[in-house]
């Protein structure tokens, strides 16, 4: 699904797909944050739909706002909710100063955490 803007000049069409890699993107920026997880089952829906067209993150869509929600793996040792906090700021505003469009939520899914470094 693509996501609609109507200018005077034409229409600008924005992926989900998109939207979802700018996401993964800003969240894998914040320190604290080892990678972003599927789930078998999530991993499974990917290959049958583009409902999670990048890894760990899910766009929803209701009219001109977006819902996202991203399962992550997190650092041992990190506090989880200021992490949390920074990875919802960051994929908020990377979002809406990219695309122009509305975030209502970011939803995030804590689904690890990384005991040791494999450095």
């Amino acid at each position: 699904m693509k996501m609609d803007a109507e200018k005077e000049i034409g229409k600008i069409d924005i992926s989900e797909d998109v939207i979802a890699s700018i996401a993964s993107l800003a969240t894998m920026e914040i320190d604290g944050v080892v990678e972003m997880v599927g789930g078998l089952t999530k991993d499974i829906a990917a290959k049958l739909s583009k409902k999670y067209p990048a890894k760990g993150v899910r766009i929803t869509r209701d009219d001109s706002d977006i819902s996202v929600d991203l399962f992550l793996v997190l650092k041992y040792g990190v506090q989880i909710q200021e992490i949390a906090f920074q990875v919802q700021e960051k994929v908020k505003h990377s979002i809406e100063v990219m695309t122009g469009f509305n975030v209502v939520q970011v939803n995030v899914n804590v689904e690890g955490v990384q005991l040791k470094s494999n450095e």
